[in-house]
This record gives structure tokens, sequence and C-alpha cells, in this order.
């Protein structure tokens, strides 16, 4: 309410004193002059060359430079220091000084009135880069034309420290492995132009292939060209740097250790700061691990002296006396010690994170903003039919979740430095600058600003309010979305009038490509939907119709989905958009044609993948055609169609449905546990013998035979976090059988209770399915049954996929 109140306040008061905004009054500054008050300081005349580059990229006009402040007749933008506004004339001056104060990095920028003059004052070199930003976001360019709205008066500083995003140069990536030194070097500027000052590198070896077919360059010499970028942007970079030595302890393993940091530390010509995260991948007892960081600090120091090192409480399987031996290593603050990064797969909330380190102990923030499924942030209550098309890395604007996600405990914390496996989220990078500078900022003014600059300023609404209908398309059943044609509608309406510039935008491209494809799911997914119903009532006359003509017909109907496909004109857009994107940002969409990492991006392999459990009534008709007399066939068609429902008086719950999820108990709201550290949350994967699950969600399980969907999609409790459920107005007299099916991306050991009853002991999952237990009596006395699932510790979280509370009462009157 207090971020609302003040957003409201602020925009009352700056439409109030800026009028003009209402307007749209514009002044042209195509004939204006770039003076700069600084002659020396090479960031700050770097900054000027940014603002001269874009403009002429986008206007093809040329701003010349000057070095005095223009006459009255004259258009000008004056860019300098705050130390050096004696430069500057009277009036301008005393017009900044109404202005509110700036702070490190923080910049002022004024039309001066009546003026065709805008001033740009940093209070540092940084704060001049990051309002040359802000003026390219606000500028209108086009060609042969700049303009800017005549109102636009801003004093503004970072409201965090740390602003920034990791691009990792690696074959895992799905896109930034085939950039040239060129590409990184725009997109960087692109990064700092929204307000970004650290870019986080990798070093040559990590938990991936050395290189890939489409690196320009050997790994190494990449890093330097990175790291040569970012100095000359005034930009911090990091380096993620695993440990995955086979031994920490041994001198020789040591000696390898070593001699590997020692090259790549003096490769880079740059480097601030370290990160070494304590698992995924490199897991190590903390007492090893700090031995370890000591060494190398003391590698790290003799290439970069003031550097330190930052480590994550990162471990798959925690235990309480890992966290208890890690928080005292931490809490001795060694000299080389920076402070704490919060990223995925951290089992404790940053608020209890931030209550056991000493006060003056730094947290960054390591936000997965790049993957939807099985991460950090996953895309709540996400329909199956996306997570199996889309998958885990698919493009992926979610700038009102970014947001929301920001906002939950931005608190705590000295800013971000995110997780980005490509181009994939280079909105969500945006969102996320803007939060980490100030988190009152709206998402549709980053959109609009993402918009206006990287598109053009005719697209300015269009093309942010068509973003923000991508993330909606996502949100509830897929089924029931109808509005996913008009987001593909509004995208059409942009495709057909857009220039050939526009159309060979990267940017446009994955908004374009991913409005094609959610098109496709939601008619492929109507479709497919049908033709399995019909199936259905196809196979509940098999009586009439004699089992083996019932089972031909009804596969005869499955089998349409491929034969007779839905708007395959949708799908062909779609390839020819993944060959567009490839060719003009190098995003690997597939895995044949684009040679992408498997599971990393190839979405597009995934654009046919059966929507319905066609797959799965297949395999199951062809194991009934093979046993059995006429009779037995009945039966198991019966069997088949009769598969989820509990009888009479019970219950039946796919996790995969929205209803489902109204017997699950979650004592806390999206907006404060956005990660389901303490509350459940969406899960997908089978995880059974025969499927191992990697990066793709796949319909092969256990013992080799398809699966039906409702496996594939679970209702999740991370690591020792209880999973609880409510069934209520049952019999209190009666006699009840529970199934449940265990299935899902982890194997743990988990444990039924009900009312503090054990239905069953710890249980390791993965060897089999579906699970049977008789309901005890006494947890049944007040006709609501209350189930608990809970993990041992070090487990990676309890994961349910269906439930069957089946009254036998009934079913024996049946």
């Amino acid at each position: 309410m207090n971020r609302i109140f003040k957003l409201s306040a602020f925009l009352i008061l700056f439409v109030f004193i800026n009028p003009s905004v209402l307007f749209g009054q514009m002044i042209d500054l195509g004939n204006a002059k770039i003076i700069s008050l600084e002659k020396k300081d090479l960031l700050v005349l770097n900054a000027i060359t940014i603002l001269q580059e874009e403009i002429s990229k986008r206007s093809s006009i040329a701003l010349s430079k000057g070095n005095k402040i223009p006459k009255q007749a004259q258009s000008a933008i004056v860019i300098g220091l705050e130390k050096e506004l004696d430069k500057l004339p009277l009036g301008y001056r005393q017009y900044l000084a109404t202005m509110p104060e700036i702070k490190a990095e923080g910049y002022k920028i004024v039309v001066v009135p009546k003026r065709n003059v805008v001033l740009v004052v940093g209070k540092d070199s940084r704060g001049v880069l990051y309002g040359v930003g802000k003026l390219l976001r606000k500028l209108e360019i086009s060609q042969g034309q700049i303009l800017l709205p005549s109102g636009l008066n801003i004093a503004s500083s970072p409201a965090f420290p740390i602003r920034g995003h990791q691009l990792g140069y690696r074959p895992k990536t799905n896109s930034y492995d085939a950039f040239s030194v060129e590409q990184f070097d725009n997109y960087i500027r692109d990064l700092a132009i929204f307000g970004a000052n650290s870019i986080e590198i990798m070093p040559p070896r990590t938990d991936d292939d050395f290189t890939s077919v489409h690196m320009k360059i050997p790994a190494i010499e990449m890093i330097a060209e990175q790291s040569k970028i970012c100095d000359k942007y005034g930009m911090d970079v990091w380096m993620w740097y695993p440990n995955l030595g086979s031994d920490y302890t041994s001198p020789d393993s040591l000696r390898l250790e070593i001699e590997e940091r020692r090259q790549v530390f003096k490769a880079v010509p740059r480097l601030d700061a370290l990160f070494v995260p304590g698992g995924d991948p490199g897991d190590l007892e903390p007492d090893e691990l700090f031995n370890w960081l000591e060494k190398e600090a003391q590698v790290l120091h003799e290439y970069h002296p003031n550097a330190k090192i930052w480590v994550s409480p990162q471990v798959f399987r925690p235990t309480n006396a890992w966290f208890e031996s890690f928080y005292e290593h931490v809490n001795k603050e060694y000299p080389w010690f920076g402070g704490i990064v919060f990223g995925p797969w951290i089992k404790t909330p940053i608020k209890e994170i931030r209550e056991r380190l000493n006060p003056g102990i730094p947290i960054r923030r390591y936000p997965d903003i790049t993957h939807s499924l099985s991460s950090q942030y996953p895309k709540p209550h996400w329909d199956l039919a996306y997570a199996i098309t889309l998958g885990r890395e698919c493009i992926n604007p979610r700038p009102n979740d970014q947001k929301i996600i920001h906002n939950a405990f931005d608190q705590y914390a000295q800013g971000s430095i995110s997780y980005s496996e490509g181009t994939n989220d280079d909105v969500n990078k945006m969102i996320w600058s803007d939060q980490d500078w100030d988190p009152e900022t709206p998402v549709m003014e980053t959109l609009r600003d993402y918009a206006r600059y990287f598109i053009g300023p005719k697209y300015t609404e269009t093309v942010s309010q068509g973003l923000k209908a991508l993330e909606r398309n996502l949100q509830g059943p897929l089924l029931t979305n109808d509005g996913v044609i008009r987001t593909l509608q509004q995208w059409q309406d942009l495709e057909k009038n857009a220039t050939k510039e526009v159309l060979g935008n990267f940017r446009f491209q994955m908004g374009l490509i991913r409005a094609y494809f959610d098109a496709y799911q939601y008619r492929r997914l109507i479709y497919e939907t049908e033709l399995e119903m019909k199936a259905r009532e196809i196979l509940s006359a098999a009586k009439s119709l004699g089992p083996v003509k019932a089972m031909e017909e009804a596969k005869a109907t499955l089998y349409m989905a491929k034969l007779q496909p839905v708007m395959p004109e949708w799908k062909n857009r779609c390839h020819t958009l993944a060959d567009d994107l490839f060719e003009s940002i190098g995003a690997q969409l597939t895995v044949e044609k684009h040679f992408a990492a498997a599971g990393r991006g190839n979405f597009i392999d995934n654009i046919d993948v059966p929507l319905n459990d066609g797959m799965w009534l297949l395999d199951q008709l062809s194991i009934i055609e093979k046993h059995g007399d006429e009779a037995d066939k009945l039966q198991a068609i019966a069997n088949l169609l009769e598969r989820n429902n509990p009888g009479p008086g019970g219950y039946y719950d796919n996790f995969g449905t929205a209803g489902s999820w109204n017997r699950v108990v979650s004592n806390y709201s999206y907006e404060e546990d956005p990660g389901g550290l303490k509350s459940p949350r969406v899960g997908f994967g089978v995880g059974l013998r025969g499927e191992e699950w990697v990066h793709e969600i796949t319909a092969v399980g256990f013992d080799g035979h398809t699966t039906p969907l409702s496996w594939m999609n679970q209702v999740t409790a991370l690591y020792d976090e209880p999973l609880k459920m409510v069934y209520p107005d049952l019999d209190p007299n009666g006699s009840y059988l529970i199934k449940v099916g265990y299935t899902g991306r982890f194997r743990s050991k988990i444990k039924l209770m009900a009312e503090n009853i054990m239905i069953h002991d710890y249980i390791t999952t993965g060897d089999q399915p579906i699970y049977e237990f008789k309901v005890p009596a006494n947890a049944l006395e007040d006709g609501i049954l209350e189930l608990e699932w809970s993990c041992g510790e070090g487990e990676r979280g309890s994961q349910v996929s269906e439930v069957w509370i089946i009254n036998q009462d009934e079913l024996k009157k049946k």
C-alpha cells in the first residue's frame, strides 16, 4: 500500500509540475549540438559517444559535439557532472537546484523552459551514463527526426547498488554462445541503458561442454573481451565460478585447480567480484569450501587485489548441520569475503538468511528470470499444455511476475544479478534493472521504454501491450483462455504493417513467434481434447460395437491429430521465425536445424507434442488387444475409461487441473512466496523407472510405457516443508481407501500422515507410480480427512500427482 500511495502521489506531483506531459508537447532536437562540460573523464566521453551512435543508428542524424553553451536560439543537449555546474549559465543552475538531490550513480534530466535545451547531469561518471540511457529511452527517434517530451524533468538515484545480469559464454545457453564480440558489446550497452551496472561472466570450464559449433572465438578470449566491454562502460565485472574439481584437499588436485584459476583471472583485465556457489554444481562441506575459498582468494588477489568472493548456500540435499557450519564460517567475515548470494535451490528464505547473518554482511540476489518451470520462480499454476511445449526455457516475457518477485524480497538485499541462459528472458532483464533502480517503477513504463527504444516510437503502445498480452496468455487454464487468439491478432496487425527493419529486429521476432506458438497450442489443445473425447465415446460403446472394432475406430480418431492437423500455417510461421531468430541473434530454437542444447530453449522441437492422453490411450489399447478374450477386453476397456472415477462419495484429484488445488492448504499468497519455499507450488516431470528428467518433460515412463498426462503434473512442497490437503464431507463411519500418485522430478523419501496418524512410513518414490492404503478410521471421526506429506532431512521435496479417496462401502453397493 505504501508503494501504491507513494507512486500515486509522485504521479500527481509530476503532472501538476509538468502539464505538458498531458498534452504531448514535444521539442525537436534534430539540429541539436551535444555540449560536453567534461573534457577528460573517459566514461563521460564514452556516454556521449553512446548517445551519438544510438541516435544516428535510429535516425541517420549525426549530432555534432561542441564545447560552448549555446546561444538563445540554438538547440543543445548539455552533458556533464554535478561538480561542473559552475560552467552552466546561472538560470540553468537555478533550475537544477530546484530539483531533488541525487546520490551515487544518480542523474538529473531537465528540459530548459522555452528553450530547445536539455541538461543531463550525473552525480558521477556512471550517473552520466544512466542519465544518457534514460534520455535515449524517452526520446522519440525515427528516420530524420529526434523528439523529446518538453516536460521531461527527472531527478533519480538508484535504490540498490548492485544491478546486473549473467551473460555466460557457454554451449548451455540458448543464444549467448553464438554472440560475436560486437553483439556482446551491443547487448551490454543495452543493459546499461536500462540501468545495469554489473555483468557476470563465466570461466571456460563450467558444468557444460567446453565449446560449441556456434562459438566465434574460444571462451577464454571471449571472457577477456566481455571484461573489456564492461570496463569501457564503467560496469562491474563479476564471475560465477563453481567448484568442479574432484578433490579440494589433495595437494595435487589443489595445484590443478589453482593453476586453472590463475590462467582465468590473468585473462580478464577487470574483475570486481567472484561468486562461488555452495552447490549446483560443486557441492562441498562448509569446512572444505571455506578452506578452499581462502586459497582461491590468494590467487584472485594476485591479479585483482580489490576483488571479493561471494558465496551462496546452494546445496541440493541440505541438512541443518550443513547450514550451521556454513553460517558459522560466513559470520567470521574473512577479509576476502564479500557477501552472500541468494539464488536457486536455497532452502532458507532470504528473510531468515538475513536474520542469521551479522548485520553488516550484504546479500545479493541471484534470481532465475530465465526458466518457467522446475526453477526458483516457476510460472504459477502453469497449464501442462504449455509446460510440455514451451518448456523450461522458452521466450518468456513475465513483466508483472518479475515485479512481484522483485518487490517481495528487495528489502533484504543490495540488489541483484540475474541468472540468465540467453536472450529468451530479454524483457525480464529490463524489468529487473528498472526495479533495482526504483521498485516503484510501473511495469508499463519499462515496457513502453522497451518498445520505444528497441522497436521504435510508433510501436510504444502496441508492442508494450503486446508483451503484456503474452504474459496473460500463460495465466490460467489454456483451454478456456480465448485471449490467446486476440493476442495473435494484435501481433499479426503489427506484423502486417511493420517495416523490413522491424521485421528483422530480434526483439520483435521474439514477441511475434510467441504469439503464433501460443495460438497454435491453444487451437491444438481444443482440437486434440475433442478427439480424445470422441475416442472415449467410441470406446464406451465397445459392448455394442465389439471391442476390436471399437478400439480400431478409437485409434483412428486419435490419429487424426497427426493425419489432419489444425492450423498448419501457424506452425509453419513459427518455423520461419525460428530461422529468422537464428539468423538475427543466434537463438537456437531447435536441436537439429539450429544446433541447440537439448532442453535449453529448443521449444520449437516441442511444437507438435501431443496435448491429450492419446499416446497413453493408444499404448493401453495395444496392450488390451494382445490379451484375453472378448469379455476380458470389454472389462479392460471399462477399467480404462473408469480409471479416474473414485466411485460414489469419493474424490479424485489430478493436480494438472485447477479445481484440485482447492484441496491444497497454503498459508501464503504468490506475492508473499513466489518461490514456493513455504507454500505448495506446481511441479512437472514423471521421474519413474525408465525415465530420467533432465530439462524436458517426456511421456515415456514406467517400464517403458507411455504415461498418462496426470503423471506429468504435481503439487510440490520443497525440501522438508509439509504438503497438506483437506478432504471434507466424508462419512465419519465410512471405510475409505486412499490411492496416491507419486511422480515428479525428484526422487525423495516421503511419508504420509492423517491428523498425526500414520498412513505410511517413508517410501522412496520413483519405483512405482501409484500406491494404495487404508485410511485409519480414527482419522475420519469428524468427517474431514486432513493429509500431510513430509520428507526427511536432506530430501528435495514432496510431490503428489494424483489422489483418489474411495468410499469402499459405496463401492460394494455398486
